[in-house]
């Protein structure tokens, strides 16, 4: 279940919520038993009071001995005559409230006549009342001392794990130097939570710094026969060529600029960290833009494919040259495996840039996992592991870009870069 009120909160609300529903029980059970005795105490009093009228008095033919707050009435006797509001009531104990008063009602019926006993019950009212006042602002002010109680309980007993929670979201606990959070509590269910972040935060370093390792050093190894190719491709220009021998070897270049330029993308990668500002510039958004149209040009035409690049907006921001052409390169690079005939056309905007193609497109079931490494689309050209989008992702999640993919309305893909 999901919630939106925060821990402290919820602690208070359930204290005083509960001592409002024992409270409230308590507060009912009082208004029962104090109606209970009522009834009970007053119908016995009332009962033995009307024997004694009936048997001392009445029976010897004296008046009957009331005191100011009693009456008596009665079916037969004279003088006595039964009210008309009271006419028609059931035998026993009840109370009548009219606009004359509150009043005890004990009736008896004997086989010659019905007798009514009456006594006010105004004073009694009152005090009922005020204790129902007093069981009232009882209730109330539990309440507010259950939650003032409450407050000060959850500050207390939630303040380590607060503390906790806030440490846990420093963006510097990923650092190396960052030191361990267990050793600042006890040894209670807040230092466990502690322990057990340790551990796998200590897990997370150790496996990021091993990737990290990995990256630069394969990057650093690749350096090296990677210059031997560049050299020797260029030693084998000199050299006379057939047609063919020229295309193998524009090929062989090709391949080897492109290991080269994905090597110094994983180094960068791999050197990144927090202290370093993804942002920093180095090349606008046109020139990379034109470097990726003369580089890939060529190879559009060798398919019979037509490539295109159209500026509709000039932007004049600064951006990191590797990454970005990076990016562009693979999105290019994938529209061209994806493109049987037709175009592929490169468009800049103010924010950013789009490649479309007019390809079979990516189906909807798959555009949730085409960015997802080693995934490739079912109408791939060519060679390729289908890491090359899964780079683009992490990069732009590195640089603070937005990379989205959607289907065009007449036919195709367009793979979109907000660069900010």
């Amino acid at each position: 279940m999901k919630t939106k009120h925060p821990l402290v909160r919820r602690i208070i609300i359930a204290f005083t919520l509960m001592t409002l529903i024992v409270s409230g029980g308590f507060s009912l059970g009082i208004v029962a038993i104090v109606h209970f005795i009522e009834e009970h105490l007053v119908t016995q009093g009332m009962a033995e009071e009307l024997d004694s009228i009936l048997q001392k008095d009445l029976a010897q033919g004296l008046p009957p001995r009331l005191d100011a707050k009693t009456r008596l009435f009665s079916s037969q006797i004279p003088g006595y005559e039964i009210p008309k509001n009271f006419i028609g009531m059931d035998e026993g104990y009840s109370e009548v409230v009219d606009d004359t008063g509150a009043y005890y009602l004990f009736i008896r019926d004997t086989p010659q006549q019905r007798f009514i006993l009456v006594q006010e019950q105004a004073e009694f009212e009152a005090r009922e009342n005020a204790l129902f006042t007093v069981v009232f602002a009882g209730f109330i002010l539990s309440g507010l001392v259950a939650w003032l109680l409450g407050w000060m309980m959850a500050r207390t007993i939630i303040a380590p794990l607060a503390r906790l929670a806030q440490q846990v979201r420093h963006r510097d606990q990923l650092h190396t130097l960052a030191p361990n959070l267990a050793p600042d509590y006890p040894d209670d269910e807040v230092g466990h939570v502690a322990t057990a972040f340790d551990e796998t935060l200590g897990q997370l370093r150790s496996s990021l710094e091993r990737e990290r390792f990995f990256t630069s050093d394969v990057s650093h190894e690749l350096r090296t026969p990677l210059m031997v190719i560049a050299s020797s491709a260029e030693l084998l220009e000199t050299a006379e060529l057939d047609e063919r021998e020229h295309r193998q070897l524009n090929r062989i270049k090709r391949a080897s600029a492109e290991i080269s330029e994905l090597v110094e993308t994983f180094l960068l990668l791999a050197r990144a960290n927090s202290n370093q500002n993804p942002m920093s510039g180095s090349a606008t958004l046109e020139q990379v833009a034109r470097e990726q149209a003369k580089r890939w040009a060529p190879r559009f035409a060798e398919q019979g494919l037509a490539f295109r690049l159209i500026t509709e907006e000039p932007n004049e921001m600064l951006f990191h040259g590797g990454f970005l052409s990076t990016v562009m390169s693979n999105l290019i690079r994938n529209a061209l495996h994806y493109t049987a005939q037709g175009e592929v056309r490169l468009l800049l905007s103010a924010n950013g840039f789009r490649v479309e193609d007019s390809g079979q497109g990516v189906p909807s079931a798959q555009q949730d996992e085409i960015f997802k490494p080693f995934v490739r689309g079912s109408g791939a050209r060519g060679e390729g592991l289908g890491l090359g989008l899964s780079l683009v992702k992490r990069i732009c999640t590195y640089q603070g870009w937005e990379v989205r993919m959607y289907s065009l309305p007449t036919k195709g893909s367009c793979f979109e870069v907000i660069l900010k």
